[in-house]
């Protein structure tokens, strides 16, 4: 990893946000977040409209998502 890339930030956000989130939950080293992350250069109007839609409606979708806990998972 790049020091001062976009993944070097986005790391050091993770870590700092599941080391509050832990702490709150009193579950040390305790995983927050899913494997990897997606990125996307936004290239027009269209994209950054769907991806903003994606991003709103996306949290409504997760009691119904595979990796959420409480379901099955076929991984």
């Amino acid at each position: 990893m790049q020091p001062r890339s976009l993944s070097s930030c986005v790391a050091g956000f993770k870590v700092a946000v599941t080391r509050q989130i832990n702490i709150l939950r009193n579950a040390p080293r305790s995983s927050v977040w899913q494997r990897s992350y997606y990125d996307h250069i936004i290239r027009s109007e269209r994209s950054l409209h769907f991806l903003r839609q994606y991003i709103q409606q996306n949290p409504l979708c997760w009691q119904e998502d595979q990796l959420h806990p409480d379901n099955p998972s076929d991984w």
